[in-house]
């Protein structure tokens, strides 16, 4: 037959076991196909009986001319909306070797240390630079978006305050909207009140714990608060900052005028706006709230070897540990762009980060004295890079005007905002004077611009003038050139196992191929450079692409509605189970305040629940892991007057399709609740079933893992959330961009679709797979891990299994049994370094076991690695059982070993070189080294240094 129809299938990329390798995966499973295997794991009750109605799989060839056509409908003006959101210019050696480079684009969340220097090297650096910028000593390693991050600050706040009868958070009025948007959502189910008023003494009444500033306003201004800080201490009442992080190159820091928390958005330090992210957010506080602040933080400790060493510190994460009783759900961050902010603070330094801002200062200043001559008036008398034009009934015509010569300005009530960003450049000011000479029916030619240069006047009060240094340490100034640069960033992404080296087989985490394909167009300018309100006829593109994806994942979870809103995981959670609760409260069952969570859920379960205002009851399991229905029965019968919902994880969080899934829906239902499930385990549900088919009301997606958007490092991350036709009117709303009914629930995050510009990757990864490519991976990964399952089982105990002994797409491997040997499951995680793995999930949802998830996208050659990997551990492990080796001085005690170790002129251990570097052939011709010894776990959480170290121990390690 001709070869001339041949079309190559995306799956059969993106899918790694070849057909000859798939047979020989079942056959070592004993049965005769992939269908026979899916029979037995997933319960036929359950399965949908007709393929998903999406269209047809495309080329990668096909896909990008048809999203180079949604771009080209995205019309991209000259932004001067400002509003949080500003056009950046990305330096090329950033944009190339970290956010298009999969080397740091793919790594997990630096859970495992060892293997992950080079970002938490880069992301300590972003907390140096922003504890620099904002006087203030302890900052986290980035938040979601501006907006949330004022909104853990306001709980941090509230949980710390000295008057526990005060429940006020004062806010200014000139705040970003978007962000008093998301404030009142988060308020709400707490009973704190949201008093919008202004900072003034007068206001600092008794029931107020903190106080809520943007510096610069929202509308530009600049203020003095040192007095009025002073009088809110006196008062015991806290003070939050919202910063631009530009601006404070040259305002005097928050952290000098007394505030107890600054945060803000890090997206002007070099990060694309994309239509609202991903973007950085910032959450710097002083060193009293050390154990109070949500999020990351970066510690910097030493290894085995004593070097110089980092690690994540705190990072119990508070909703694993305080579960319900948590006031943060924090569980991913924006690592990768908080990199990138990093990167962009080394490659300018102080004094390249000052004439930046500088430059947008004088702009600003230049604009100003020029519409001031054609007879405007301007009302901001102070400012950094934000004016206030007054234009009357003429806005109308301005608009127009602007329009014609593609510029976006702020519109408000016949004031014109305009806010200067570093892309802005003289010819540019010119063009807007042009715009503004017409209306006035003028000529720019009027207008001496260069003349006035040297004649601007200061728009920063001398009392705001920044005197302090910032960026101080040699690491932000020793790389200016790009030769330097590109070192430096090579250097650190040297050090980070990611997917270019291994596959990283994280149970609950889903780390799968992130195709080139689906990100190339994610740095196109179409898709990067609009703002968030750009106005609706500049983003047909966007929209485009967010009402197909709206429709796909619509049709794959068997919902009425998506929401793009929720920018992570366990903010879809949170914005769920607030959509659950507007719904009860429209049907007047407010009263409804119960959420059943079974023992073995995710720990942001609980914390979602809380802060949902929701009171946690927990739902046996049985001793196979499943829920315990007749204790779910007891539970829903018991709270069934005050029955809220049920939140559940499927296949479960122990890894199996548990067949009682249905029954346990329909129970919550018969007692007046909904049910929310957790998108987490998603991937073993596409197009086999989905959640609305089986009975869910509401579910989240992680993009970040079944649909590809990569975890760079602990974030971005996206959480849509799909929901059933009746819950529908009560998806997120937003102050800015309406995008939900009037009963919708106010904004769960900063910008009106989360981060827009990263849904381009899972919108590739839907129409390059189809409806059979995502079935197939679905089918794929259930053999994968099945096949692993099967290899590992006559040497680790599986903990638990389906009805005919099949695990989902991930399993748990029980290590508990060593322990009496003296090893634990660290041993196990830090020895799969020295044969070049990442650990899979260490002691979730068991202590002392390993959750192991492959995926579809990792080759038979790639599972027998591992899988070879874990048995050769298995028989180091019974080396140790047999006596054969000392319990504390042996190969697993003292992994990973680094090649410093290796090569050094002194071996006195009981165990060869060999047997540390080299213990499997294959590491003989591809070897990941370990950049450092196993870390004091202790030591990085008693040395919060959120600062670099000297430059000389720098050298050193």
């Amino acid at each position: 037959m001709s070869n001339v129809f041949y079309q190559e299938k995306f799956q059969d990329r993106h899918n790694g076991p070849r057909a000859e390798e798939a047979q020989e995966m079942l056959a070592f499973l004993g049965v005769q196909s992939v269908d026979e295997l899916i029979e037995q794991t997933v319960p036929s009750q359950i399965r949908l009986k007709k393929a998903l109605a999406l269209p047809e799989a495309l080329s990668e060839k096909a896909y990008l001319a048809k999203v180079k056509q949604l771009a080209d409908k995205n019309k991209v003006f000259k932004s001067y909306i400002g509003q949080g959101y500003y056009d950046v210019t990305v330096p090329g050696v950033i944009q190339r070797n970290v956010l298009e480079n999969p080397g740091w684009y793919t790594q997990y969340t630096p859970y495992q240390a060892e293997i992950a220097q080079g970002r938490l090297q880069a992301l300590l650096n972003f907390q140096t630079a922003v504890s620099d910028l904002t006087g203030l000593e302890i900052v986290n390693a980035s938040l979601l978006d501006e907006a949330t991050a004022a909104a853990e600050a306001m709980f941090m706040l509230y949980s710390a305050r000295k008057n526990k009868e005060a429940n006020v958070f004062l806010v200014t009025p000139n705040v970003f909207p978007q962000t008093l948007d998301v404030l009142q959502t988060r308020a709400t189910p707490f009973g704190v009140e949201i008093r919008v008023a202004d900072i003034e003494e007068a206001n600092l009444a008794n029931d107020v714990f903190a106080v809520f500033i943007q510096y610069p306003a929202a509308d530009g201004t600049l203020a003095e608060y040192a007095s009025f800080t002073a009088a809110a201490h006196a008062q015991n009442i806290t003070v939050c900052v919202a910063a631009d992080l530009l601006s404070l190159a040259l305002l005097t820091p928050p952290g000098e005028w007394g505030a107890d928390v600054v945060v803000g958005n890090s997206q002007r330090f070099g990060v694309p706006m994309g239509f609202g992210g991903p973007h950085a957010a910032f959450f710097a506080t002083k060193d009293a709230y050390k154990r109070n602040i949500p999020g990351r933080i970066i510690g910097v400790t030493s290894d085995a070897n004593g070097n110089y060493a980092l690690r994540m510190a705190l990072q119990t994460r508070e909703q694993h540990i305080r579960r319900d009783k948590a006031s943060s759900n924090i569980c991913t961050a924006q690592a990768l762009l908080a990199i990138m902010a990093s990167f962009y603070a080394v490659y300018h330094g102080a004094e390249g980060i000052k004439n930046i801002a500088s430059r947008v200062n004088d702009l600003a200043k230049l604009l100003d004295k020029a519409l001031q001559e054609l007879g405007y008036e301007q009302t901001n008398s102070s400012y950094f890079d934000t004016l206030r034009v007054v234009v009357g009934d003429q806005v109308g015509a301005l608009k127009g005007e602007a329009l014609n010569n593609e510029l976006n300005f702020f519109y408000h009530e016949g004031v014109v905002g305009i806010s200067i960003d570093e892309t802005t450049t003289f010819e540019d000011i010119q063009t807007i004077v042009k715009v503004f000479a017409k209306i006035k029916a003028k000529s720019v030619n009027d207008i001496d611009l260069a003349g006035m240069v040297e004649a601007l006047s200061p728009s920063i009060p001398e009392e705001l003038v920044r005197t302090s240094a910032y960026l101080t340490h040699p690491i932000f100034n020793s790389y200016r050139s790009e030769s330097e640069m590109l070192r430096y960033i090579k250097t650190l992404e040297s050090k980070d196992l990611s997917l270019c080296h291994s596959m990283i087989p994280l149970g609950s985490c889903t780390m799968k191929l992130n195709a080139t394909t689906e990100m190339v167009p994610l740095t196109w300018a179409h898709f990067g450079g609009l703002h968030p309100f750009a106005p609706a006829d500049q983003t047909s593109g966007y929209m485009q692409l967010i009402n197909e994806l709206n429709d796909w994942l619509s049709e794959i979870t068997g919902f009425a509605k998506m929401s793009f809103q929720p920018n992570s995981g366990a903010q879809g959670e949170y914005a769920g189970l607030m959509v659950i609760r507007a719904y009860h409260e429209s049907r007047g069952e407010g009263h409804r305040n119960i959420c059943l969570i079974p023992a073995s859920a995710h720990g942001t379960n609980p914390a979602s629940a809380s802060m949902a205002g929701l009171k946690v009851v927990v739902v046996k399991c049985d001793e196979f892991g499943n829920i315990d229905v007749a204790d779910l029965r007891a539970r829903a019968e018991e709270h069934a007057a005050n029955l809220n919902s049920l939140m559940v994880t499927y296949p479960s969080t122990h890894g199996v399709f548990e067949e009682s899934i249905i029954e346990i829906c329909a129970i919550i239902h018969e007692h007046g609740g909904q049910v929310y499930m957790d998108g987490a385990n998603m991937n073993a549900q596409v197009g086999l079933t989905s959640p609305g088919f089986i009975g869910a009301d509401v579910c989240h997606l992680n993009l970040h893992k079944t649909f590809c958007i990569p975890h760079g490092g602990g974030g971005p991350g996206m959480g849509p959330i799909g929901v059933v036709e009746h819950l529908v009117p009560f998806l997120p709303n937003h102050e800015v961009v309406a995008v939900s009914g009037e009963e919708g629930i106010s904004a769960v995050s900063a910008a009106p679709f989360g981060s827009a510009s990263i849904l381009t990757i899972s919108y590739a990864y839907i129409a390059m797979m189809g409806s059979d490519g995502l079935t197939a991976a679905t089918k794929t990964a259930i053999l994968n891990a099945n096949y692993i399952k099967a290899r590992l089982e006559g040497h680790y105990s599986v903990l638990y299994a389906g009805a005919n002994g099949r695990c989902a797409h991930e399993m748990i491997l029980d290590c508990r049994g060593f322990k009496h040997v003296g090893v634990e499951v660290a041993d196990i995680a830090k020895r799969l370094m020295d044969y070049g793995f990442h650990a899979p999930t260490v002691s979730f949802p068991v202590a002392g076991t390993l959750m192991v998830e492959p995926t579809e996208s990792e080759s038979k050659a790639e599972l027998d690695r591992f899988c070879d990997a874990l048995i050769a551990i298995r028989a180091e492990i019974a080396a140790v059982e047999a006596g054969d080796v000392d319990q504390k001085e042996n190969v697993l005690k003292h992994a990973p070993h680094t090649a410093e170790v290796v090569t050094g002129d002194e071996w006195n251990r009981p165990y060869s070189r060999q047997t540390a570097a080299y213990p499997l052939p294959y590491l003989k011709v591809n070897k990941f080294w370990p950049s450092v010894g196993r870390v004091n776990d202790s030591q990085g959480d008693r040395t919060l240094i959120c600062s670099c170290p000297s430059i000389e121990e720098y050298a050193e390690a």
